[in-house]
């Protein structure tokens, strides 16, 4: 069984290489930055990215405790017959010291990933199963173009009503607040003017809609469609049984 001696060694030259690094240990840390703090000695995880990173994780929860921003340089220190690991960020002035009291396990690796994450259920699926599903906005209407480009941005979705009305939807993944009804008009407002039209109406497509901005809908003269967005990788399902079902 190696020593903590031996781990700090190993710690030490691990850092020197840039791998993503984790150990899980006894510790009990100083902090200088963003605030002062001291958490007393407890089981934590600590994580050194290969962009020197550090995030320190309780046995629960999944924000970490306390963390040194990217660019943040980290070594490690014998004083006083104590093991310190001492990191630093000088454009932040930011500073951890986290002594070390046992180290419980450690591992350290190259670790590759260039890849960014792939949201489903966006504004933009949205529109695309509002424009494929004309009738989630009301009987009659018939969608003309997606993304229509303005001077205040892209529209969500633009079409005609059952009375040949030109509309535009603006939509939201999220419940509709003040700034998507102020958003709703520019695009109104903007559309009426190149198009030199005298009404455009509009309409405010979500899930929910807070009260006060249902209230300024409706003074703008505007509507609202509850449409939740499609969850392509949804696994919940409100039928499923659990197992006290069985």
């Amino acid at each position: 069984m190696l020593e903590l001696a031996d781990y700090a060694s190993l710690l030490q030259n691990a850092l020197k290489k840039n791998e993503f690094n984790v150990f899980g240990c006894r510790c009990s840390i100083i902090y200088s930055g963003r605030a002062e703090s001291y958490l007393p000695p407890g089981d934590r995880i600590v994580i050194i990215k290969s962009d020197n990173s550090l995030l320190v994780h309780q046995p629960e929860g999944n924000n970490p405790v306390n963390y040194m921003k990217p660019g943040s340089s980290h070594y490690i220190s014998f004083d006083d017959g104590k093991y310190f690991l001492r990191s630093q960020n000088l454009i932040h002035r930011e500073y951890m010291d986290i002594e070390i009291h046992e180290i419980y396990f450690f591992e350290s690796k190259h670790l590759e990933d260039g890849q960014k994450i792939i949201l489903t259920g966006t504004e933009k699926d949205m529109a695309k199963m509002l424009f494929d599903n004309p009738s989630l906005i009301e009987s009659g209407f018939k969608p003309l173009s997606m993304e229509e480009q303005t001077a205040f941005g892209f529209i969500d979705l633009f079409g005609y009503d059952k009375e040949n009305t030109l509309t535009v939807i603006e939509c939201k993944r999220y419940a509709a607040d003040f700034k998507a009804v102020e958003q709703l008009k520019r695009y109104v407002e903007r559309i009426k003017q190149s198009k030199g039209l005298t009404f455009v109406r509009g309409i405010l497509a979500a899930p929910k809609i807070s009260p006060n901005a249902e209230d300024l809908l409706h003074q703008e003269g505007f509507s609202f469609v509850s449409v939740k967005p499609p969850k392509y990788l949804e696994r919940y399902d409100a039928k499923q049984k659990t197992l006290d079902g069985f």
